[in-house]
């Protein structure tokens, strides 16, 4: 097993220029008006010929050391950009154009909804991290799926899924079926979210009944089509130990095919933004660097009690190839971003992978 620990990283003038000139302007504005206005602005620019072909040129790192075949994938790199950035598959062929090795779009529900109430994403600059609430606002599986049919490069894609506001957890998983049917022609592979704070009582489908007869039913439905799609369950970092053995002992006896690790957490602690900001912005997932230790410690848990049995898709506060680094040491195969991607900018991929890549000679 490859070392990751203690490579180099990239010197590039993209992440400084990023840092000095481009993130202080975007942050002036509100966090998700600016995620708008950047969606439209890639999406304008990207319609010019050749800007695809330049910008893979710029992020992309192609070599054949950096693939990674699991679940039945061949991933072209291990960076994915997780879920919530491309909540309606509106900008995945771009995205993979700044180095992402896969794109996880959603999270989608069956029926369009407009999420909570606004304002509903805050930053955290003292603690590169962001508290959002958006509550599963999305336009719908299928229009997120009509987007996906029309996808021009081979980036592997997969989906987040969820249930509706309305839909009580006795229902809920009727619309993780709605979602799958409605996805499964056009993502490569599945992630089951049961894990978001921000959908009142979704966490306690994480329990170990009903999310062994959400899974159940998924893989027995995964069983009627004609190619079996991946499952994964994406899992919050707020679980203890005996909770993470209930996950290791759903996800053998179930067969689903391996864990994302981890989702936003509800804890506040050890954070430098003062008390008093936090009670004005409320409740919602915490994202970012003071999500790294935990979401490492999940991993490395779930990798070692479970001997390894199943793979680990890694997330949460990964801003630096050494964030990533770790993760892949501790147990994941493949890791994904998002806050990262918003405070270190567009080139953090690349000097992941470049980082990766190095360590492999």
């Amino acid at each position: 097993m490859t070392d990751y620990r203690q490579l180099p990283t990239d010197n590039l003038s993209l992440p400084s220029m990023y840092k000095s000139i481009i993130r202080p302007i975007f942050f002036l504005f509100n966090p998700e008006r600016i995620h708008h206005f950047v969606f439209s602005y890639i999406k304008f620019i990207f319609c010019i010929p050749g800007i695809s072909s330049l910008f893979r040129a710029i992020f992309l790192v192609r070599n054949p050391k950096l693939e990674v075949n699991v679940l039945g994938l061949t991933f072209p790199n291990p960076v994915g950009l997780a879920a919530g950035f491309d909540k309606d598959a509106k900008l995945f062929d771009e995205l993979g154009a700044l180095g992402f090795g896969f794109v996880e779009i959603g999270t989608v529900t069956p029926l369009a909804q407009p999420g909570n109430e606004k304002p509903r994403m805050f930053r955290l600059k003292k603690d590169s991290a962001l508290i959002n609430r958006m509550g599963f606002n999305n336009e719908g599986a299928l229009a997120a799926a009509e987007r996906l049919k029309k996808r021009k490069t081979n980036v592997v894609i997969g989906g987040n899924i969820g249930k509706n506001k309305i839909t009580p957890n006795e229902n809920a998983a009727d619309d993780y079926e709605k979602c799958f049917d409605a996805l499964y022609p056009v993502v490569d592979y599945f992630v089951v979210n049961v894990s978001s704070p921000n959908t009142p009582n979704l966490r306690a489908l994480q329990e170990k009944a009903p999310l062994t007869e959400l899974l159940l039913r998924l893989k027995k439905l995964n069983a009627s089509k004609p190619k079996q799609r991946p499952i994964l369950l994406k899992i919050a970092p707020d679980l203890t130990d005996g909770q993470l053995d209930d996950i290791i002992d759903i996800i053998k006896s179930t067969g689903i095919d391996g864990v994302v690790a981890t989702n936003t957490t509800i804890s506040r602690e050890n954070l430098r933004t003062n008390n008093s900001e936090l009670e004005t912005i409320g409740a919602g997932g915490l994202s970012g660097k003071p999500l790294t230790k935990r979401a490492t410690e999940v991993i490395r848990y779930l990798s070692e009690k479970s001997g390894k049995a199943f793979p680990i898709m890694g997330v949460g506060g990964i801003h630096s190839p050494e964030d990533a680094i770790e993760k892949l040491n501790a147990g994941a195969c493949l890791v994904q971003l998002y806050t990262g991607f918003i405070y270190e900018g567009p080139a953090i991929a690349k000097k992941i992978n470049k980082a990766i890549l190095a360590g492999k000679i």
